[in-house]
């Protein structure tokens, strides 16, 4: 018998960030494995023309739950769903809400955050750092608390190469940062952001790292884990295999990528990939919930969800079995096609990728307007190339995250706990489980049939073709400019047109030779 099964039974949970991608993966697997638990409690923020009830509707309703809904039928009603708005110094919460949750939660997962990487720092620490602290002092005065678990990232320490299992002191302290956020107007924060943040490469990530030294400050007389996950993505096994909805991490890459409009990333080619499957964290997750309340560690204990340093994959081999997918070629085919290479970090790949992407977009809305149609495509590309920009940072480093906590974890559960709670990355089949994304963005975030994916293949070659006579047209055109002014470039086009002319002429007369 599953002993974190069982410990979840008739428990009381509270979990933030329950309408997010991770939230409701944690959701399902709790319903399927412990259908005899209690209540779930859901922070839902308010939603004009929509009742907190349809919003829980709306989350069973997608295929993520139907397995549930078969071995729990009344699972909705084992869904509390209270208003909520963690952006307010209060939360929003009624008197009552709070009385009920303060005399009933069992226990705590903080999934909720803001994920974007952009964000003004001001949300940035109200999501991030300031609705931890307040929830802490909520769980500090919960009667029947027994464990409080925390979700960060792994990135949160990305300004060093080696990453312990440990919080790492802030050179900042949190609460003030809390009280600036307060008063300073906007224009302020904008001009002390990148001297706050420093070697960190973005709001999110500095402000994880503020959270957990919040976490550590006023968690004194809580029990409280931490967890560490990468790169969060699609589901590996569980409900079943690719489930994803949502744009971050490889999702939207993978997306415009199939969809034509990304050809090429700078990337460092054996840089580490570290994608963790969104079951597996919420497996360690439950894991170290049961063993945070049953053991009671003396001190917080943080668990590193990594990929890289037990199972590494890198951003070549992910790239090309994606490629092989969309074309459904064997992936030694994929390896050695030219064009499935990972460009390299340089300004001038830099700049002609800017080039060629934006420019056929610039042409494709043109087209739009004298059709009568709205042109969406610039402004579409320009966001995604956005987006990659702010990617680069990862996809071009590679990090060494130690797992001692989290291979203590795995030890200490049962045969069948280690089965039915896997979080063990070294089972871990990086070409299937890619493919399984591939096809997952395809069919549960775009809501496309797959009948259609033989089409699809053939509209990705088009764009392809399409792409590829652009970059000669534009090469062409560029070198006809240089080989106009400068001299050197008249002798240099010379040179190779008279040598090609020669190599003909040579491969002709030997050809006439042997017949």
């Amino acid at each position: 018998m599953s002993m974190i099964s069982a410990f979840y039974g008739g428990k009381s949970i509270l979990i933030t960030g329950a309408t997010g991608f991770l939230g409701k993966v944690l959701m399902e697997k709790l319903f399927r494995t412990s259908p005899d638990l209690k209540i779930i409690y859901i922070l839902v923020r308010p939603k004009a023309g929509q009742t907190l009830q349809q919003r829980v509707f709306q989350i069973l309703n997608s295929k993520l739950f139907e397995k549930v809904k078969e071995i729990c039928p009344n699972v909705h009603e084992k869904i509390r769903p209270i208003s909520a708005d963690l952006n307010q110094h209060d939360f929003s919460i009624t008197k009552e809400d709070m009385e009920e949750l303060l005399s009933s939660t069992n226990i705590i997962f903080h999934c909720a955050a803001t994920v974007r990487f952009d964000d003004h720092l001001r949300h940035a620490v109200q999501l991030n750092v300031t609705a931890t602290q307040h929830l802490l002092l909520m769980a500090s005065q919960m009667s029947k608390l027994e464990a409080f678990i925390h979700l960060s990232t792994a990135f949160s320490n990305c300004n060093l190469k080696h990453i312990d299992e440990v919080i790492y002191p802030c050179s900042v302290e949190p609460k003030k940062i809390i009280e600036s956020m307060e008063w300073l107007d906007d224009a302020i924060i904008d001009e002390i952001t990148p001297k706050l943040i420093r070697d960190w490469p973005n709001t999110y990530t500095y402000t994880k790292a503020l959270g957990e030294t919040v976490v550590q400050q006023e968690g004194a007389n809580v029990n409280i884990a931490i967890i560490r996950p990468s790169i969060v993505g699609a589901t590996w096994r569980e409900p079943f295999p690719g489930w994803v909805d949502n744009l971050n991490g490889p999702s939207g890459l993978i997306i415009a990528a199939g969809k034509g409009f990304l050809r090429a990333i700078r990337a460092t080619p054996m840089a580490v990939a570290d994608l963790i499957p969104a079951d597996t964290v919420v497996n360690l997750t439950l894991a170290a919930g049961w063993y945070t309340a049953v053991h009671r560690p003396k001190s917080t204990l943080i668990y590193h969800c990594t990929s890289g340093n037990l199972n590494p994959c890198n951003w070549l081999k992910m790239g090309l079995q994606v490629l092989a997918t969309f074309e459904k070629v064997p992936f030694e085919k994929a390896f050695r096609r030219p064009n499935a290479d990972f460009t390299t970090t340089n300004f001038t790949t830099h700049y002609w990728n800017a080039v060629s992407h934006r420019a056929p977009a610039v042409i494709y809305d043109c087209y739009l307007r004298l059709t009568g149609r709205e042109p969406r495509v610039t402004k579409l590309m320009n966001r995604l190339l956005r987006t990659v920009s702010m990617l680069e940072y990862f996809i071009n480093r590679s990090w060494e995250w130690s797992t001692h906590n989290t291979e203590m974890l795995m030890s200490v559960l049962s045969p069948e706990d280690q089965r039915i709670f896997n979080f063990d990355v070294r089972q871990l089949n990086w070409l299937e489980y890619i493919e399984n994304y591939v096809l997952g963005v395809k069919k549960y975030l775009l809501k496309e049939d797959m009948a259609g994916v033989p089409e699809a293949r053939q509209h990705l070659k088009r764009l392809r073709n399409i792409h590829y006579l652009f970059n000669i047209a534009l090469f062409l055109i560029i070198w006809r400019l240089l080989t106009a002014r400068w001299q050197m470039a008249r002798n240099i086009w010379f040179f190779i047109v008279s040598f090609c002319y020669k190599f003909l002429s040579y491969f002709r007369a030997s050809s006439t030779l042997k017949f």
